[in-house]
């Protein structure tokens, strides 16, 4: 079984979805074949109200990609999936993947699916940062997996 996994985006507590976080939203409406189970992770709440899709799973506590990677790893042990694609950014994919593997100890196949767009030079820039960190992200990840 395929669990789709679509990572949010805010600036910190939007009121209203943002629209890289709206992009992610209907890239994984898109995708999303019969018998997939789909989670929303971090802005849960608002990516469900602009859902257009079948039913979902909620995951509203997850405040980074660490904290996604956690909960979609926890919901794909929950469901028995056998892969998980996670939908988010171009920009974003590598370390998303990376974090979500390494949280569901390397047992099912990640795969990510992103819209086609380009990030601001800021978050280009941030994720970059991030990246620098990943290793001791991954390991935080393994340890609380």
């Amino acid at each position: 079984m395929r669990l789709v996994a679509v990572l949010g985006y805010s600036r910190r507590r939007d009121e209203e979805l943002h629209a890289i976080c709206e992009a992610r939203v209907r890239h994984a409406e898109s995708i999303v074949r019969e018998g997939d189970a789909v989670l929303l992770s971090g802005e849960a709440e608002l990516m469900h109200g602009d859902w257009r899709g079948g039913k979902v799973l909620l995951d509203p506590n997850a405040r980074n990609t660490r904290e996604n990677a956690l909960g979609v790893a926890k919901a794909a042990r929950e469901l028995g999936a056998d892969e998980v694609v996670v939908v988010t950014s171009r920009w974003h994919a590598p370390r998303a993947a990376a974090l979500v593997w390494a949280a569901l100890g390397h047992t099912v196949r990640v795969e990510t699916s992103s819209p086609q767009d380009l990030p601001p030079v800021h978050l280009a820039v941030r994720e970059a940062a991030c990246l620098v960190a990943l290793p001791v992200h991954l390991l935080d990840v393994r340890r609380r997996a």
